[in-house]
């Protein structure tokens, strides 16, 4: 008796660690299981590796997605007058294509003159900024002298550097896989548009029920329509703030505002970094065009007073709340599709995530991170 009286305080932490052992393995084994996120983690790891990997066959598909859910109302309306949808592609693609090429060649001039121009522009803008520098050239020149008495005799040894290019090189290099993406994602955007509807006819025949038929009819049509709705009125606003910038450089006598107009239009897809990329290039241009610096001035203001209305009032108003992003969002999504894809990722990344919000707000379970990404 003397042996369980003393045995048992031992038995009891005995069975408390055992029972705590099986609540702790219950744990590892249900929703937050550590292998379960370990895999999860990896999976994902590998998911963006590919994509990095594969960025050149990606972003054609991509853009071809994105272009199909945009122009497909027109092909719809082609069908709607009794036009056949393959000919009503034909149309809409053809239409695209010349109006690309009219665009390029009314803008082609204008700026090969500003890259021609760009060594002796560079020097124009430092001569007319020479006012500003002065306080500046005073510091460089004691910190100049501080690194000649800090630095030893051998750092002055002369050294040979092959200058290459650049532009030049990028643009032999990169010219054939453009084209070559170029001409695949019309390809595809043309099959797109012209076979709408097959796959979603495909999906509804492999779903055995009819109220899943319906549902999942319904929910993929409600995410084409607010796609197609959200990149229209998208472009719309940035066609309609391009030609508000381009009306008010050509009053204020800039140069060439049908090419600042497209300029800001093209960049104004790519939030916050867009805006403040264009403010810089046209600010390099007014001051290569006007003697005084503070008229100069007037023309970077005018476009940051209409990209402010811009950003702040209309488009918040016409695409309403559910439609808005939030802005540490679009930064974050930014950077990851900039690191990813380069330029062509940072002026898709808006349309994926927006993409991606209407596909979580239509997907009950994913409706946590479409209140997070508004």
């Amino acid at each position: 008796m003397a042996f369980d009286h003393k045995g048992e305080p031992g038995e009891e932490r005995t069975r408390e660690a055992k029972a705590r052992q099986i609540r702790l393995t219950d744990v590892l084994r249900g929703p937050f299981d550590v292998k379960s996120v370990a895999l999860t983690g990896l999976f994902v790891l590998a998911v963006f590796y590919t994509m990095y990997f594969m960025r050149a066959m990606l972003l054609p598909i991509v853009l071809a997605l994105l272009l199909s859910y945009l122009l497909a109302p027109l092909v719809r309306l082609f069908a709607y007058i009794r036009i056949n949808a393959a000919f009503g592609a034909a149309i809409v693609l053809l239409s695209l294509v010349g109006a690309l090429v009219y665009g390029i060649s009314r803008l082609a001039d204008p700026v090969t003159g500003w890259l021609e121009k760009a060594p002796y522009s560079l020097h124009q803008i430092e001569q007319k900024i020479m006012p500003l520098k002065k306080p500046m050239e005073k510091v460089a020149q004691a910190s100049g002298e501080i690194e000649k008495l800090t630095t030893s005799p051998e750092a002055h040894a002369q050294t040979v550097v092959v200058k290459r290019n650049a532009l030049a090189e990028a643009f032999l290099t990169q010219t054939p896989e453009f084209i070559a993406s170029a001409v695949v994602m019309m390809i595809l955007l043309y099959f797109l548009l012209a076979y709408d509807g097959v796959f979603l006819a495909k999906i509804t025949r492999a779903i055995p029920r009819l109220a899943d038929k319906k549902r999942a009819v319904s929910i993929v049509r409600e995410i084409e329509l607010q796609i197609s709705r959200y990149l229209l009125t998208i472009t719309l606003i940035n066609i309609g703030l391009g030609t508000a910038v381009g009306v008010a450089v050509y009053f204020l006598g800039l140069r060439n505002p049908i090419m600042w107009g497209a300029f800001v239009a093209l960049l104004n897809f790519v939030p916050y970094l867009g805006a403040l990329t264009g403010i810089i290039c046209i600010t390099l241009g007014a001051l290569l065009s006007f003697d005084s610096l503070g008229y100069a001035m007037l023309i970077p203001a005018s476009y940051l007073v209409l990209a402010t209305l811009e950003g702040n009032f209309v488009t918040p108003l016409v695409l309403g709340r559910s439609l808005t992003l939030n802005p540490v969002v679009i930064l974050i999504a930014l950077a990851f599709w900039g690191w990813m894809w380069g330029i062509s990722g940072m002026i898709l990344a808006v349309p994926i995530l927006a993409a991606f919000k209407i596909f979580c707000d239509h997907i009950e379970p994913m409706a946590p991170i479409s209140e997070l990404m508004s």
